[in-house]
């Protein structure tokens, strides 16, 4: 429900009484699991964030960090939809990455949690690669992924056609671009996702 508040008059403009009175339970209720709105806004998110690094850590060992990132987030989507449905409506999580997007506080917050998913991430693969914590390789590889998946979902943001399908199309797409364009030569694709 606090999605739905969000979602219908802007976060900034929703309360923590607000929230508790749509779903009928009192503040102290509401502050024993949550400690803030902010912690409501991102509910969601921490839940498919765990599912995937859960995913990640779960790739066979002798997987490409690429390639275990890239099947990580195919297991990550096709439960996603369902564990999300059994909270909120799908369209009403949907438009609340764009109330996330759009809300200076809130885009700060998951900016900071995307910087700690990809140190998490990255000392997973130093592990598993053998590598000494401070090899640059696993940082940049979750650092670009991660920017990559951010830069998909704005432009999924933007779009009119705000479903799981879509936001996946977009992110696949992004990824996919993501060697090309790490490339020297640009001049072999002309061809974007938009034309």
């Amino acid at each position: 429900m606090a999605h739905e508040l969000f979602v219908a008059q802007g976060y900034e403009h929703t309360t923590v009484d607000q929230i508790t009175e749509a779903v009928d339970v009192s503040q102290r209720t509401f502050f024993r699991y949550f400690s803030s709105k902010e912690d409501v806004a991102f509910a969601l998110q921490d839940e498919t964030e765990s599912a995937f690094y859960d995913a990640v850590c779960a790739r066979p060992a002798g997987e490409s960090p690429m390639r275990a990132l890239r099947n990580a987030l195919d297991t990550t989507w096709e439960s996603l939809g369902e564990s999300i449905q059994e909270v909120v409506p799908i369209s009403v999580h949907m438009r609340m990455w764009h109330v996330i997007e759009t809300t200076p506080a809130l885009v700060a917050v998951h900016l900071r949690r995307s910087t700690d998913m990809e140190d998490r991430l990255a000392a997973v693969f130093a592990r598993r690669e053998g590598l000494p914590t401070d090899d640059p390789r696993p940082r940049v590889l979750t650092a670009a992924f991660s920017g990559v998946m951010r830069a998909a979902g704005r432009q999924w943001g933007e779009g009119q056609d705000v479903t799981v399908d879509a936001a996946r199309r977009w992110m696949e797409t992004y990824l996919d671009l993501m060697g090309p364009v790490l490339s020297d030569d640009w001049s072999r694709s002309t061809s974007h996702p938009g034309g």
